[in-house]
């Protein structure tokens, strides 16, 4: 069928199972977003405020569900705003297609009105980007673009059409079926074929993997992100209890095992638990999956483990020996190696080295327990939204102290309830996530939970909840500062507090007001629990503005460069 640029966009979104894409319109993609008018009963188009707020947003909405997440933007600053988006995907392996739209083909290089080199500027930060010059090669692009954001370690790509190639016509061939989507990879593209050739692991190279799991005295596993986006979070769980292993998990592993498992150390690294940073210390055998060994996980890498055997299982055959010499690996998606690897593991008993660690689990900082009246405790504040909400909740956050608190101490009980932007630290990530991942998840609760700090950043997405009348409840972790730069003010500055603290609007309940969405304040504990489940209970959008303590720390923490067992308990250490 002969169909234009436009049209084939629309046509191979929906080949590929995209119910909602998220963007902000502009001239140059105009044509685009004729054809998503004529064709809304198919993809629901989301209008945000801003074209940041669109890539959180897909971000979110992939997070949540292992689906690839669609934006789109016009050129110029509408593409360069999408940029934060598309980084934050990349350093956690995010699976989103970005569509952008440029200047027509004879006036690209010309410095035009709204021009800009968007696939230049997103070359570091994508698995791969495209300019389609030629409208032929639209819908092979498009659907090459999907498969590469989905397949071996996921992760960003970002597809620029020039405006002419939207409105050029060409034949359509439509696919039968998704399998048909599968790519003969032209030569010159070998840097893409490793993409498409995921690494299988010997039956040889797995036994010998179990063999040193089964013989290990004092193992503990390390584990990433990567747990979570092959979907082996069952799998995990049935390695740790058959083998007898505690599990310390990256902020980005948060969810992957359940909290409520005794084997559950919590958070590893510079704000992790004692059990956990103590764990991987005292082992004879760090087992990482999915893991990268990020430098907020290991600290001094010469002191990390370093009298521990360490084994890594990831996808990515970059990430081995990359941040700390390992002692074996297996190459290869991690949940399909565990499947193989566990009818090779004993079940065993590690009582032990268990008991050791249960008085490592006593150690905690003495502050979460001895709180004032007036203001409330953090770790208060994470249960009882959990208590509330239940564990199918989704919890978001923004990136800073609260975000820490809710890695510590948010009961998490199933994979992909954690949403948080954990390798480049985006302030101002959560609301669009939130606003993604409840688009893609209807029939379920999501809680923001935001800094005061990061909130004021993109608190522009209001409109867009309050618009499309979403329940999502915000609770801003209200302390006047921005709390992770003034701990280390504090303890490493001489309490010289430059350019920290926000003793100055906005008012957070007015401002929910004047988006048409109910706001609370709480200023106590009591407080907070009649205001959070009279807010959920609403079914409504809400947004709580809840009193913290200026100067309440996130503990434990490793002062930079240091090795993670010589964490700060408490202030005075």
């Amino acid at each position: 069928m002969l169909l234009n640029g436009s049209q084939i966009v629309v046509e191979c979104l929906v080949e590929q199972g995209v119910d909602t894409v998220f963007g902000y319109p502009g001239g140059a993609i105009l044509n685009i977003y004729d054809e998503l008018y004529k064709n809304q009963d198919r993809i629901h188009h989301i209008l945000t405020a801003h074209e940041q707020g669109a890539s959180h947003a897909a971000d979110g909405y992939a997070r949540s569900t292992g689906k690839v997440g669609v934006c789109m933007a016009t050129s110029g600053p509408g593409a360069t705003n999408l940029v934060t988006g598309i980084a934050t995907a990349y350093m956690d392996s995010s699976p989103i297609v970005a569509i952008t739209c440029n200047v027509p083909t004879p006036l690209l290089g010309r410095d035009s009105f709204q021009e800009i080199d968007i696939t230049g500027i997103t070359m570091p930060i994508t698995k791969h980007n495209f300019m389609v010059h030629k409208v032929e090669d639209l819908a092979a692009t498009i659907r090459e673009a999907f498969i590469i954001a989905k397949s071996g370690r996921p992760g960003p790509v970002l597809i620029d059409i020039p405006k002419e190639v939207t409105a050029n016509q060409t034949e359509f061939e439509p696919l039968k079926n998704l399998s048909e989507a599968s790519i003969e990879l032209s030569k010159g593209k070998d840097n893409l074929r490793r993409v498409f050739n995921a690494s299988v692991p010997s039956d040889e190279e797995i036994a010998a993997a179990a063999q040193i799991i089964n013989s290990a005295k004092r193992p503990v596993i390390y584990a990433g992100g990567g747990i979570i986006i092959s979907e082996a979070a069952e799998k995990l769980k049935d390695l740790a209890v058959k083998a007898d292993i505690p599990v310390s998990e990256s902020m980005m592993a948060r969810s992957a095992f359940p909290s409520s498992n005794a084997l559950n150390l919590g958070m590893v690294g510079m704000h992790g638990t004692k059990a956990s940073n103590m764990a991987v210390t005292e082992s004879d055998l760090v087992l990482a999956l999915g893991a990268r060994f990020s430098d907020r996980v290991i600290s001094d890498a010469k002191r990390f483990a370093e009298n521990s055997r360490v084994f890594q299982i990831d996808v990515d055959p970059a990430e081995i020996n990359k941040n700390i010499p390992v002692a074996g690996s297996l190459v290869g998606d991690v949940g399909a190696i565990l499947e193989r690897l566990l009818p090779l593991i004993n079940k065993n008993d590690h009582a032990e080295w268990k008991s050791q660690i249960e008085e490592w689990k006593k150690v905690y900082p003495a502050i979460y327990d001895e709180h004032p009246s007036d203001s409330i405790n953090p770790k208060f504040l994470c249960e009882c939204v959990h208590k509330i909400a239940g564990d199918d909740a989704f919890v978001t956050t923004e990136v800073g102290e609260h975000q820490l608190w809710v890695a510590q101490h948010y009961p998490f009980e199933k994979p992909r309830t954690f949403i948080t932007s954990g390798g480049l630290g985006t302030m101002g990530f959560g609301t669009g996530a939130a606003i993604g991942a409840q688009f893609a998840n209807p029939k379920r609760r999501v809680v923001h939970i935001a800094g005061d700090g990061s909130f004021r950043m993109n608190c522009n997405e209001l409109a867009t909840i309050g618009h499309y009348k979403l329940p999502i409840v915000i609770v801003v972790v209200n302390n006047g500062t921005l709390g992770n730069v003034r701990l280390w003010q504090r303890v490493f500055y001489g309490k010289r507090y430059s350019a920290t603290t926000l003793d100055f609007g906005p008012d957070w309940v007015s401002l929910a007001a004047a988006y048409g969405i109910k706001g609370y304040k709480a200023n106590s504990e009591v407080e907070f629990e009649k205001v959070f489940k009279e807010a959920l209970d609403s079914g409504e959008a809400a947004v709580i503005d809840a009193k913290v303590g200026i100067d309440e720390p996130v503990l434990p923490m490793v002062p930079g460069g240091k090795p993670i067992f010589a964490q700060v308990m408490n202030l005075g250490d």
